[in-house]
C-alpha cells in the first residue's frame, strides 16, 4: 500500500513541476507583464525600463520562471494591479468561499446522486428508473451555465427564495448568527445547481454498478441459500457497488473546478472562479497565473486521491 502511495507521489511531483512551466510560458505569451497596469504609461520610457530591469522582466524565461517558484514557495505570488494588493491575500479571501461552495456542492450530489442510483439500480426498467433515467440524460445534455441561469430566474428573481449575487448580505457582523445564516443562504442556491449537474454522472455510475452486482455468482448463491433479499441488498449489492463511487470521489473534487468558474460568475459570487474570468479579461498577469496554478495542482491531487481510494477499495490495482 505505501509502495504504490509514494510511487504515485513520485508521479505527481513532475506533474506539478511540468503544469507550473506551461503555464509560466502560456502567462508569459499574454500581452503586457506583471509590470503591466502598476505604473502609469505617461512615465519617461526609459524609467519604466530601468524599473523592469529591477524586476528581472528583461531575465531570460527560465530565470524569471525560477524566481516565480522560488517565491511561490516562500509565498509571495505577486502583485495584483486590478487589486491592488498581494494575489496570496487575494487568493486566501476568495479560497474561503470557493471552498464551502464546493463542500456544499459535493454534500448536494452525494444526497442526491446515491438514493437515486439505489432506486434506479434496484429498480431498474420500472417507471422509476425511466424517470431518474430521463433526468440524467438531460443532466447529460443540458449545459451547466442553462441550468444555472433557470435557477437564478426561478428561484432567485421569480419566488425570490434565495439572493442571486454575493456571498453575504451587506451591513453584517462576522461571527453573528445573523452573518453565517446569510453565508449559507448565498451557498444553497449555487451549490444546488451545480450539484443538479454533477449528480448525473454518479447517479448512472451508481445504477450500473448495482445492476452489474445483482448478476454476480455470489449473489445468485447468496439467494439460494435462503438470504433475505433486504440482507442481499444491504450487505452485498449494495456494499460493493458503493464502494467505487467513493473512490472517484477525488475526481468529483476537479470537476468542481470548472463547474465554479460558470457559476460564480453567474451568481456573482465572490471565489476563485470568478477571480479567475475577471483576471483574464482584465489580463492581470500575476493573478491568473497563480489561480490556473492552484486550480492545477487541486485537479492532479483530486487525481490522487482518487487513485488512492480506489488502491483500497480495490488492492488488485496497486502497482507491484
Amino acid at each position: 500500500m505505501w509502495k504504490f502511495i509514494v510511487r504515485r507521489l513520485f508521479v505527481t511531483f513532475p506533474q506539478i513541476v511540468l503544469l507550473s512551466i506551461i503555464i509560466f510560458i502560456l502567462a508569459q505569451m499574454m500581452p503586457g507583464d506583471a509590470l503591466t497596469g502598476l505604473i502609469d504609461p505617461n512615465i519617461d520610457p526609459a524609467a519604466i525600463e530601468q524599473q523592469r530591469e529591477r524586476l528581472g522582466l528583461n531575465n531570460p524565461w527560465y530565470v524569471q520562471y525560477a524566481d516565480w517558484v522560488k517565491g511561490a514557495v516562500q509565498g509571495d505570488l505577486g502583485q495584483s494591479f486590478r487589486y491592488k494588493m498581494p494575489v496570496t491575500e487575494l487568493i486566501e479571501q476568495r479560497m474561503i468561499n470557493t471552498f464551502w461552495l464546493s463542500l456544499l456542492t459535493l454534500i448536494f450530489t452525494y444526497v442526491m446522486a446515491i438514493p437515486l442510483g439505489i432506486i434506479s439500480g434496484r429498480w431498474n426498467d420500472t417507471w422509476l428508473d425511466r424517470a431518474i433515467t430521463g433526468y440524467t440524460y438531460i443532466g447529460f445534455a443540458a449545459p451547466l451555465f442553462i441550468t444555472a441561469l433557470l435557477m437564478v430566474w426561478i428561484f432567485g428573481f421569480h419566488f425570490g427564495w434565495f439572493p442571486t449575487g454575493g456571498s453575504v448580505a451587506p451591513g453584517l457582523t462576522p461571527g453573528t448568527f445573523e452573518y453565517f445564516m446569510s453565508k449559507l443562504q448565498h451557498l444553497l442556491l449555487p451549490a444546488f445547481s451545480m450539484a443538479v449537474i454533477t449528480t448525473v454522472s454518479t447517479v448512472q455510475y451508481l445504477r450500473s454498478e448495482i445492476i452489474d452486482t445483482k448478476q454476480k455468482d455470489f449473489i445468485i448463491t447468496a439467494r439460494a441459500k435462503g438470504a433475505p433479499e433486504s440482507r442481499v441488498y444491504n450487505r452485498h449489492i449494495f456494499r460493493n457497488s458503493l464502494l467505487p463511487i467513493a473512490a472517484f470521489f477525488g475526481y468529483e473534487i476537479s470537476g468542481l473546478i470548472g463547474g465554479s468558474v460558470f457559476i460564480e460568475t453567474i451568481f456573482a459570487f465572490p471565489g476563485m472562479g470568478k477571480l479567475f474570468l475577471d483576471s483574464v479579461l482584465l489580463r492581470d498577469f500575476s493573478v491568473v497565473s497563480s489561480v490556473v496554478l492552484i486550480f492545477g495542482i487541486a485537479a492532479i491531487l483530486g487525481a490522487l486521491l482518487s487513485d488512492i481510494i480506489l488502491s483500497i477499495v480495490d488492492p488488485r490495482i496497486r502497482i507491484k
